[in-house]
């Protein structure tokens, strides 16, 4: 797909879309990709505000996302696995609730659906506290410490320096919205089968995720991944994999089953 803002992993078979976080871009999928195109067709998106998107500057709101990723879908002539990181989680559930026809089931990684009271003051320090422009890209590895993988994918070099792809103001904006609106009524229209992965640190409201999974019609399995940070896919990287291949198995009509609370 010749579109800037999609990055084409590679695969055959069932589509694949993956959303990622506030901050990120699709290219912070690189890590899951190899394993994952051995289940189907994987792309990724980048956000508006976010990568490569050519949406900028404006005032985002959770249905000018469904939108974009609903297009997408659209044109791929098939529904599509949906795996979804914290944004691209909400994301995915917004869009499996309004287009039930496009997404086939849905992998949601530490996901919050209802932050109403939290303001956006913390996300405002945590930006401004950052040394932007980061001086060199090992600058930018050294700060973020274990995220550094992640974190190298999210920022783009200028002629002062290393600053975010997504700016901060955008990303503020963006937030704003989840301490205003709980998404609980798109939670109990999701029809497809769910897989919820939630850290054991995990930065959303405790109980949410296992009521997220209890709640949808379309069943719903609630795992913890014990010592896992909010990136589940880069913190324990092992235990995501074999806790959505075998999920993935499942969907996909093998015959494989999971089950359980914990990992």
């Amino acid at each position: 797909m010749s579109r800037p803002d999609v990055v084409t992993f590679g695969g055959d078979g069932p589509p694949i879309l993956l959303l990622h976080a506030l901050m990120g871009r699709a290219a912070t999928w690189w890590s899951v990709a190899p394993w994952l195109t051995r289940h189907g067709s994987v792309i990724g998106i980048d956000a508006r505000g976010h990568g490569r998107s050519p949406h900028r500057g404006g005032q985002w709101r959770t249905p000018d996302f469904v939108a974009d990723a609903a297009e997408l879908v659209a044109g791929l002539g098939a529904p599509a696995v949906v795996i979804g990181h914290s944004m691209g989680g909400l994301h995915g559930i917004a869009l499996a609730a309004q287009h039930p026809d496009l997404v086939r089931a849905l992998v949601l990684e530490d996901v919050g659906v209802d932050l109403r009271g939290r303001t956006v003051d913390d996300w405002r320090a945590l930006f401004d506290a950052w040394p932007v422009p980061f001086a060199s890209m090992r600058h930018v590895r050294v700060f973020f410490g274990p995220a550094a993988d992640y974190f190298s994918e999210c920022v783009e070099e200028r002629a002062d320096g290393y600053h975010l792809v997504a700016g901060p103001h955008e990303l503020v904006d963006i937030a704003a919205e989840w301490g205003e609106h709980a998404y609980w009524d798109l939670v109990d229209r999701v029809r497809c089968p769910v897989l919820a992965i939630e850290a054991e640190h995990t930065v959303m409201p405790a109980g949410q995720q296992a009521e997220i999974a209890a709640r949808v019609p379309g069943g719903g399995t609630h795992l913890v991944v014990e010592g896992a940070g909010h990136l589940v896919h880069d913190s324990a990287p092992r235990t995501y994999q074999g806790a959505v291949e075998a999920f993935l198995s499942w969907v996909l009509h093998e015959d494989v089953e999971i089950t359980g609370d914990r990992v």
